[in-house]
């Protein structure tokens, strides 16, 4: 999931593209280029679909919005508007079961992603359409967003007590919107939202892509609304009892020591990183310490004071991605020489957020209402604990909360087709949650799990093709059945050692 710089001890709870960030789809296919007929749309329940561009798509969609009451419960209340976009399908005789694409974070804006996530689905474009909905509290449904993350320099980023007092200052802010009563942006509320978007294009089942946090949206799409749903596929497993603050620093401290296994059983990591695991202890305590970085934005000289839960919040953004992780022991020996820049820079704290950027108000809705009341406590023995559940901790006691039905935290079996994909490194929604929900569906689940892979796997490798078949097969026993061998074969990225100038093999 990207992440939002209003609150930098916050922003790597889903970096990665929850995110993740929806995951970081930094190499995407081809862009659509095809113009679709625009003739032959009726109608929806709540008006006329508009054609309209959408930034990052070569050609026109379709906008249109649906108007929501705030409080479900009081329907002649405040109301909103959930605002979506639909890419037609090419083809004149298209199948009736479109795509919905359901966003990271919580907090990620579904439109904004569309440049990026929209050429993986090109193949189903042409029979399907793709419909994008901005979940209430988050792009231009109800925004639960404050504006200053762009202006933040590193060092800014980087001082959690300041990013605390930002977000206290942006969450009172956002209260007194017309729209800010943060107890109705629950995902169960949400997913009503969904249902009724649905409704308003006329279609009957639909199928359900979601990712990150989005896969628990979308479980909890299937509970709520059964019968509407054809097929689902669930990128990076969040289901509701995961507990965010709980499960977040487990999942990252084990990913770091796969890190550190891998690299010593690897002979040309080794020999250039011996002892990496032990090295990283010796960092550790070498901390707290006054440090001097480059800021990569700017180019100036900045320092700070580097402690242990600010180190942990450095490395745990790229351990969302291998590629990225790959540079994390160059940038560890470095940091052990006094040089600091290469693990700031791999982070990049103060990255404007842009059109990926996580909702405050919304993520916080959803893991102070859904997560932190279960909450036992992170383990304390975990590096990462302080740093991932202490913001929400000291946030969410302030904020009133949503209610949620009984039935939220259950998964029962389905009766439609389900995939699932997790990462076997994967800092953020590790195996484990993909094997008990694939237990908890049924027979109509599936489990895929890509050994060298992190967080988000639709944009890697053979996947989104892996997707397309999982659709469009023609029975639901060939969808589960489809082949998935080439996604076995995708390696973890060789270290990287920029003072070699390439990477060991």
């Amino acid at each position: 999931m990207h992440c939002t710089a209003v609150l930098w001890a916050l922003c790597l709870v889903w970096r990665g593209a929850i995110g993740l960030k929806t995951s970081r789809l930094a190499t995407l296919g081809l862009l659509l280029g095809t113009i679709w007929p625009a003739a032959g749309w009726a109608n929806t329940a709540e008006g006329s679909l508009q054609n309209c561009w959408v930034a990052g798509l070569k050609r026109m969609a379709l906008c249109g919005q649906v108007s929501r009451s705030l409080d479900p419960a009081q329907p002649e209340g405040q109301r909103i508007d959930i605002n979506y976009v639909v890419v037609p399908a090419s083809a004149r005789q298209k199948r009736p079961d479109p795509l919905f694409f359901i966003a990271g974070g919580p907090g990620q804006s579904a439109i904004a992603l569309i440049g990026r996530v929209q050429p993986l689905f090109a193949r189903l474009n042409y029979f399907r359409d793709i419909v994008y909905v901005d979940q209430r509290g988050t792009g231009k449904s109800a925004p639960l967003e404050c504006d200053t993350a762009d202006r933040l320099t590193v060092a800014q980023g980087l001082d959690p007590e300041a990013g605390v007092a930002r977000a206290r200052k942006c969450l009172v802010q956002l209260q007194k919107l017309p729209y800010g009563d943060l107890r109705h942006y629950t995902t169960p509320v949400a997913m009503a939202d969904l249902d009724a978007v649905r409704v308003a294009l006329g279609y009957g089942q639909i199928n359900l892509l979601g990712a990150s946090y989005g896969t628990r949206a979308a479980l909890e799409y299937l509970r709520q609304f059964p019968q509407a749903v054809r097929r689902m596929v669930l990128d990076g497993v969040a289901p509701p009892d995961m507990v965010l603050p709980d499960a977040l620093p487990v999942a990252s401290a084990a990913a770091l020591s796969a890190l550190f296994r891998d690299c010593s059983v690897a002979s040309s990591c080794n020999a250039r990183h011996p002892m990496l695991a032990q090295r990283w202890e010796r960092l550790l305590a070498s901390l707290p310490r006054r440090v001097e970085v480059i800021d990569p934005a700017n180019g100036q000289l900045i320092a700070f004071t580097l402690t242990r839960d600010l180190l942990a919040t450095l490395v745990r953004g790229p351990l969302y991605s291998p590629a990225l992780a790959s540079g994390l022991p160059f940038a560890i020996e470095e940091a052990l020489a006094g040089r600091f820049t290469p693990i700031v820079g791999l982070a990049n704290p103060a990255a404007p957020q842009g059109r990926l950027g996580i909702a405050l108000g919304m993520h916080l809705s959803v893991v102070c209402a859904e997560d932190l009341p279960r909450s036992q406590n992170a383990p304390a023995q975990s590096l990462f604990a302080e740093s991932i559940a202490a913001p929400y901790r000291r946030l969410c006691p302030d904020l009133p909360k949503g209610e949620l039905p009984d039935a939220y935290y259950t998964i029962g079996p389905s009766q439609s087709p389900v995939l699932l994909l997790s990462g076997g490194l994967d800092p953020a929604t590790p195996t484990l949650h993909g094997d008990r929900v694939t237990r908890a569906l049924g027979a109509k689940a599936r489990h895929l799990v890509v050994a060298n892979a992190g967080h988000g796997l639709m944009g890697l490798g053979c996947a989104s093709e892996l997707i397309f078949q999982f659709l469009d097969a023609p029975t639901d026993a060939q969808a589960l059945k489809v082949d998935a061998q080439c996604l076995s074969r995708i390696p973890r990225p060789p270290v990287f050692d920029p003072g070699r100038g390439a990477a060991i093999q």
